[in-house]
């Protein structure tokens, strides 16, 4: 009989939060470490994630909206206000101004007495990831990884207990990733980091070591939660191999597999949303259940996340669900429950066999950064996601309450939708930019000129740039300003979309819907005169998640539009200016931050005022109900959001608004042979 042993100490629980204002923040975060939360993982809006100013034409109706906007150095320390930085394990979710975000945090902690080798936590820092997935992107690859290199080195010498960089295969799944493409492309950026480093000179050769120790991971867990659970068996042994043979480390512990957690917010549904907790559940058993593949830090999505932003007490059931798991169950008392499993170990053989091979095609094309550069990875994820799509929408893949069990009873949780989900006050991001001018008013200017020309003569060199990004931090230069700093001498990139090298992932079968909606766009096209029908798909503002705008870009072209996407962030005007020049036949938005009350009414006024008044408009996006109906009051067309889950039908419902728009009549098919 197996007897139990002494209890395992708990993994870190967190959860993903910022909203409003930096003081509204830090409110949230006191009151979750007073709920038992172990570390805290801050959420920053997206303007703050790519180096914006909250007054920049770009951030308008960004502010607050998917995390907290800090803007300089005194935002930082409202946010941690009353919380000791020394005692507190933070994890930051930033990448492209992960360097100025840790500045800040660094230069809050010296003010608060801290000692700075004391702290710990982790920025995510994972920039190629970015170009892929979330993108959040803002400097080309070469000083972006010079970006990563350079905060590595400043961290092993000054904050050694830091964890510099998450190599994040999380989104490269909700792009679409299986798990083979997750271990794979997440252990090339891994390579390519640890590479620069070792390249770099910065680390000594022996330290190298300690380099490794610091590299944690931040993963994805979906619903297959035997395949997720062998695919972390797997990880942590790729990751052994390659630290002990690439870079000879000797010490067991340097090489230990350290990763963080959240658990699939891909798969979170707006249909029958209550089922969103057991998914929740059993994509932390993936994570949990094997000992010897456990996750060091948990942070679970809400139930609603599909509907909006999820409320505080939303969160608080996330976390009581570890709590349970960890406080109340058995399960920290035992040894790994999977060792010699024939089912876990054939598994794991499988993915970490398929990994190996990914691997050496991307090494042969000579590492992750030409793998991007030539959209390799990028076609390869929009194929993969574009396959999982086609799998759902036949039934092939079940996902209860969406295409399979979807009757239901009346549902009290979203009873009253309005009050099911958190709403930002617009007068927030007012208040954000009325103490951003008062902060810039009150700060010394001649200080702040001085550390920022002194930044660009630095990043003109191939010296760290931390010390001057510390600099800049103390003397109250903004995000903006620090980013603008850096453009001016690395540039701005734009990353290959993916989209044109996508294979066809549903075949035009006789008889089925995608050839009736081929055969309504032709129709339609004849009809217009225009030789082929043109769908313009747009990314206004600072939303990155452009997954759902490749698969309708992708689909659309297999139903025989000709497409228009430029990729992520864009202007109102920038939209409207392209739509005009394309004489496009119908525009279609994405935007999933919440910022669709602001952005979608400039486009339709645009449009407006540019003459255009047979081109409809469609959104798609998380967007509420009442939001919704307030859009098509507004003029556009229609309004999708994730319970419409049928791309093809989608397209469909494009082609009727044309026609709608264009006077035209409903198209019906011509009988077949089966039917006349």
């Amino acid at each position: 009989m197996t007897e139990p042993q002494k209890r395992d100490r708990p993994w870190l629980m967190r959860t993903y939060a910022g909203h409003s204002t930096a003081s509204d923040s830090n409110a949230l975060y006191r009151r979750n470490l007073a709920k038992g939360q172990t570390g805290l993982s801050v959420a920053f809006d997206l303007p703050t994630q790519t180096g914006y100013d909250s007054d920049h034409i770009l951030a308008r109706g960004e502010v607050g909206r998917v995390g907290v906007p800090v803007g300089h150095v005194g935002d930082m320390r409202t946010l941690f206000d009353g919380i000791p930085l020394e005692q507190t394990n933070t994890s930051m979710t930033i990448n492209a101004t992960a360097m100025w975000l840790l500045a800040l945090y660094q230069v809050v902690a010296e003010e608060q007495g801290a000692d700075v080798s004391k702290l710990t936590g982790t920025t995510q820092n994972d920039i190629v990831k970015e170009y892929l997935s979330r993108g959040t992107h803002v400097f080309p690859p070469g000083p972006s990884v010079r970006l990563i290199t350079d905060m590595i080195a400043y961290t092993v010498g000054n904050i050694p207990k830091w964890n510099p960089i998450n190599i994040c295969s999380y989104h490269l799944q909700e792009a679409g990733a299986t798990p083979v493409q997750e271990i794979a492309y997440s252990m090339c950026t891994a390579i390519s980091v640890l590479d620069a480093v070792r390249d770099s000179g910065q680390v000594p050769a022996e330290r190298m070591g300690e380099v490794v120790a610091r590299i944690s991971f931040f993963v994805n867990a979906g619903v297959r939660f035997v395949e997720e659970m062998c695919k972390m068996r797997a990880f942590g042994r790729l990751w052994e191999k390659v630290t002990r043979e690439r870079y000879g480390v000797t010490d067991p512990k340097q090489r230990r597999f350290r990763y963080g957690v959240q658990v699939n917010s891909l798969g979170l549904t707006e249909a029958q949303p209550e089922n969103n907790v057991q998914r929740i559940v059993l994509e932390m058993l993936a994570v949990t259940l094997s000992k010897d593949a456990r996750a060091r830090a948990v942070q679970l999505p809400a139930w609603n996340e599909a509907l909006g932003l999820p409320r505080p007490w939303d969160q608080q059931w996330s976390l009581r669900i570890q709590q349970v798991l960890a406080f109340e169950s058995d399960l920290l008392e035992y040894g790994d429950l999977f060792n010699g499993s024939e089912v876990v170990e054939t598994k794991t053989a499988e993915l970490l066999a398929g990994a190996e091979a990914e691997i050496a095609k991307v090494m042969e094309m000579g590492g992750v950064i030409p793998a991007v550069e030539s959209g390799y990875l990028k076609s390869n994820l929009v194929a993969s996601h574009a396959a999982r799509r086609a799998r759902i929408e036949s039934g092939e893949d079940k996902i209860i309450g969406v295409n399979c069990f979807d009757t239901t009873e009346e549902n009290p949780l979203t009873a009253d939708l309005d009050t099911a989900i958190m709403v930002v006050d617009p007068a927030s991001e007012q208040s954000v930019l009325a103490a951003l001018e008062a902060w810039r008013g009150g700060r010394d200017e001649a200080s702040a000129q001085e550390a920022l020309a002194q930044l660009k003569a630095v990043a003109a060199t191939s010296d760290n740039l931390m010390p001057a990004t510390l600099a800049c931090a103390r003397a109250g230069v903004t995000t903006g300003e620090w980013s603008f700093a850096l453009r001016e001498v690395f540039g701005e990139y734009r990353a290959p979309t993916g989209v044109g090298g996508a294979p066809v992932a549903v075949a035009a079968e006789p008889g089925g819907e995608l050839e009736q909606v081929r055969a309504a766009v032709a129709a339609t096209a004849e009809e217009l005169g225009s030789g082929r029908l043109r769908l313009l798909v747009g990314k206004p503002g600072l939303d990155g998640h452009s997954n759902g705008a490749e698969q309708i870009a992708v689909r659309a072209r297999d139903a025989g539009f000709e497409v228009v996407y430029q990729g992520i962030r864009l202007t109102p005007e920038q939209i409207v200016s392209a739509a005009v020049a394309e004489d496009v036949h119908c525009v279609g938005l994405s935007i999933l931050s919440g910022a669709h009350t602001e952005l979608v009414p400039d486009v339709l006024k645009r449009l407006r005022r540019a003459g255009v008044q047979d081109v409809p408009v469609i959104v798609g996006g998380i967007i509420p109900a009442a939001d919704g109906e307030a859009l098509k009051a507004a003029g556009v067309a229609a309004v999708f959001t994730p319970k419409d889950f049928g791309i093809t039908t989608i397209i469909g419902r494009i082609v009727d608004e044309i026609r709608l728009a264009n006077k035209l009549q409903p198209w019906t098919p011509a009988p077949t042979a089966a039917t006349s």
